[in-house]
């Protein structure tokens, strides 16, 4: 980071100092919370004035990150005023971090109606607490399927950031950036945000228009169009799979030519792909979700119970039954 003094002062008339309120959620990832702070620090600096203050809060006055540091905050649960920003800071096991207490503050203060925002996992407390019902939001990539399959009347996306009205969420990591940098680009001008985004080394401003996962040829390191196809037709379609033969047809190959793409590039075939992608998603819903074991079955494609549990041991070597037992043992150390 640089030490020389402010490139830029933004001359405006002086106000009052926005205030954001970050509610640090037990296993909280810290990467989320210090980018969004060190956006509004920087945003101060650039600007040569106090353009925002911030302060932390968490439930009995401390935090715990999901890196095992200890953060001691500024207060408890307290009230904040409509004209605060609440930032609530999620991270890894956020179902077991959204509590009765935390919800029950979190509906009071949002009857203020301030801005609230969820940074990484933490728009599944919103949702839990009924401030997203029938608005748009993202959620962390690996916490998208419990997410779609627990609120139904939220209108989930795959967005790095979503900001609907005085609701804002974000996919986790450094997209707390991206959301920052746009709303002090909407408080304080283009310039501004442009000033921070070159002091943190953040050549790549995304939008709520860009995706949080890489494109599929990124993801798997092969850049074959129809595979990628392929592979996008598969992930959408894990619930009701379909057949190699109709896959390969979609995109005009014949049913070997497909299994020959996928040995070559993938080394394994159409069919076991498929399975493994299956599988990702049960394994998320077992952990993220109180879904019964045949109702994730279900939902990834599965006949029966006898058949996922079979499949699901040969790949993770346990049970589905185990592997969730395992987790909430694991939760409750």
């Amino acid at each position: 980071m640089s030490t020389q003094q402010p490139a830029t002062r933004i001359d405006a008339p002086a106000e009052r100092p926005q205030r954001f309120v970050f509610v640090l959620l037990h296993d909280f990832t810290i990467l989320s919370f210090a980018s969004a702070v060190e956006s509004l620090r920087i945003a101060n600096r650039m600007s040569g004035r106090t353009l925002y203050e911030w302060t932390t809060l968490g439930e009995d006055g401390e935090a715990v990150s999901s890196a095992g540091i200890r953060f001691k905050v500024d207060g408890d649960l307290e009230d904040v005023t409509r004209d605060d920003v609440i930032m609530l800071c999620g991270g890894v096991n956020v179902q077991d971090a959204t509590t009765k207490r935390l919800l029950a503050w979190l509906r009071r203060e949002a009857r203020k109606g301030p801005v609230i925002g969820g940074l990484c996992t933490a728009g599944h407390v919103m949702a839990r607490a009924g401030l997203l019902d029938g608005k748009k939001a993202t959620i962390h990539w690996e916490n998208q399927d419990s997410f779609a399959e627990d609120f139904e009347d939220v209108t989930l996306t795959k967005s790095v950031f979503v900001v609907d009205g005085n609701r804002l969420t974000t996919a986790g990591g450094t997209s707390s950036i991206d959301l920052m940098l746009k709303l002090i680009a909407d408080k304080h001008g283009e310039e501004l945000a442009n000033l921070v985004a070159d002091q943190m080394i953040y050549s790549s401003i995304r939008t709520d228009q860009d995706t949080q996962r890489l494109s599929v040829p990124t993801r798997i390191g092969v850049r074959h169009p129809k595979l990628s196809s392929v592979i996008q037709m598969m992930e959408a379609n894990i619930e009701e799979p379909i057949s190699p033969s109709i896959l390969a047809k979609d995109v005009g190959m014949s049913t070997r030519q497909l299994e020959r793409l996928f040995r070559r590039y993938l080394n394994r075939s159409p069919k076991r792909y498929y399975m493994e992608l299956r599988l990702q998603k049960a394994r998320n819903l077992l952990m993220q979700t109180d879904m019964s074991v045949i109702n994730v079955a279900l939902a990834c494609g599965f006949a029966s119970p006898s058949h996922f549990s079979k499949c699901y041991r040969a790949h993770y070597d346990t049970t589905p039954y185990r592997e969730r037992g395992s987790h909430a043992a694991r939760l409750s150390v």
